[in-house]
Parts: structure tokens; sequence; C-alpha cells
């Protein structure tokens, strides 16, 4: 397959990017307790493994190893539309109400963390709770800025899949090229899983805005986010599933 571009306007140029990061990352994330609408309170039982997990991240983050571990819960699932709508029997659609990101020195040394008591001691935590377990170790290959995960905000993990992984990640620019003309997007690190990874995603992004509300409101009031984010998805045959989390 090649990119294809629909509806192009001179107004969405791809987006800028600098160099990525030479960290590693672990990507954990686990289905608990989903909240059946937004805002919802968060169970007593929940509560305690989110303090729980907490506790165990600033643990590992005493890792020479460890850059930073940090924990989120979610508060919105974006329903299926366009292409995972019509592939969703084939597609793993993720339900992830609590993520573990795990930034370490390097790709080779993410490996190695994951070999460690104190790695093992959180996976434990969280998947003694869990219905749904998924967890990469991967890269960054493409990055507008760093995500601030020491103030509050909506964070996003956004789950990519696609029928030619070289084309959702070209696509990837001209996507997060709308996200910084209509939403001031000037933050995003692109997750790809290292060789060898069994992942059920080709790309995941993380970026972070200060408020769900404006941004949701910048986004279904603008016609280009159905005429030209939605359609440039469905003509290249990628499917974007976002999840949107506080900060535990």
């Amino acid at each position: 397959m090649e990119l294809h571009i629909v509806n192009e306007n001179p107004k969405y140029p791809p987006v800028k990017l600098i160099e990525p990061t030479t960290l590693g990352y672990i990507h954990l994330a686990a289905v608990v307790q989903p909240r059946q609408a937004p805002f919802m309170p968060i169970r007593r039982e929940k509560g305690q493994l989110i303090a729980r997990l907490k506790y165990l991240a600033q643990q590992l983050e005493q890792l020479e190893a460890v850059e930073k571990a940090t924990v989120f819960h979610a508060i919105v699932m974006a329903p299926s539309s366009g292409y995972v709508k019509q592939h969703r029997d084939s597609i793993h659609l993720p339900r992830y109400d609590i993520v573990v990101l795990v930034e370490t020195r390097s790709p080779e040394t993410a490996r190695q963390v994951q070999k460690m008591e104190e790695y093992a001691m959180l996976v434990d935590a969280l998947s003694s709770k869990a219905s749904d377990l998924h967890s990469i170790v991967a890269r960054n290959v493409k990055r507008v800025g760093d995500v601030e995960k020491r103030r509050k905000g909506i964070f996003l993990f956004n789950y990519f899949v696609g029928e030619d992984s070289q084309v959702t990640l070209a696509l990837w620019d001209y996507l997060a090229g709308w996200y910084a003309v209509e939403t001031g997007m000037d933050n995003s690190t692109l997750l790809l899983p290292l060789e060898g990874e069994q992942s059920d995603y080709t790309i995941i992004n993380h970026a972070r805005w200060n408020g769900l509300l404006s941004f949701l409101w910048q986004q279904v009031t603008k016609k280009s986010f159905r005429t030209y984010m939605q359609a440039n998805l469905n003509v290249n045959h990628v499917g974007a599933m976002p999840i949107f989390y506080h900060l535990a």
C-alpha cells in the first residue's frame, strides 16, 4: 500500500517533529473495572489497587535503569468508528482502564527491567485484578514534544491498527498535524513496539492536553475532523482507538 491523502488542505501540513527520545518504554495496560460512563467514581477495590500500583511504581523509580513510572486511570473511551467498527471482529478492542507507563534509560534496559523483582511485583498486583492485560516494550519513533506528567491534565493513549505498518506511521504525521492546528497539541510521543514484541497494536500515541471538555469541543465542532481525519483513516485502512486518562 501507499499513503493516500484525501481532501488535502494546506492548513494541515505534516506535524513538525523533533528528535525521538533514546528511552525505552514499557506500556502495561489492563482491563480492571472500566467505567460505564465518564467521570463516574472509582470503586473502592479499584481505588485500593491504584494506590498499590502507585506505591510499586515509586519503588520501581528507585532503580537506576528507570527514569519514570506513571500510573493512569481512564475517564473516557471513544466508541468504535470507521475502520475499527468495520473490522471489530478481528481487532482486539482496547478497554484498558489502567495503564502503567515505565520509562527506562534505553530500550535494551526496558527488557532488563522486566526481569527485576520490583517490576514483577507491579505486574502481579495488576494482573491479579485484571480480566485483560497487554504489555509491550517500545521505543519512541516520532516526537512532537515531551509529555509533561508532573501536573494534572488529560492524557491520551491512542491505539492504532493498520493493514500496512509503514502507511500507518506515515499517516500519523498528517493526523498529528491536524491536532496541532485545531487543538494546539504541542507534545506527543509515538511508541513503536520493539522487534519481536507481540502487540495487538501497530503504534500507540501518547499526548497531553489541559482539559477534556475544551479538547472534545475543538474536535467535534470541526467539519474537517470528519472530512479530513476520519476520511484519511478509512481510505488508508487505519483504525484509531483513543482512550483518555487522568494521572492516578
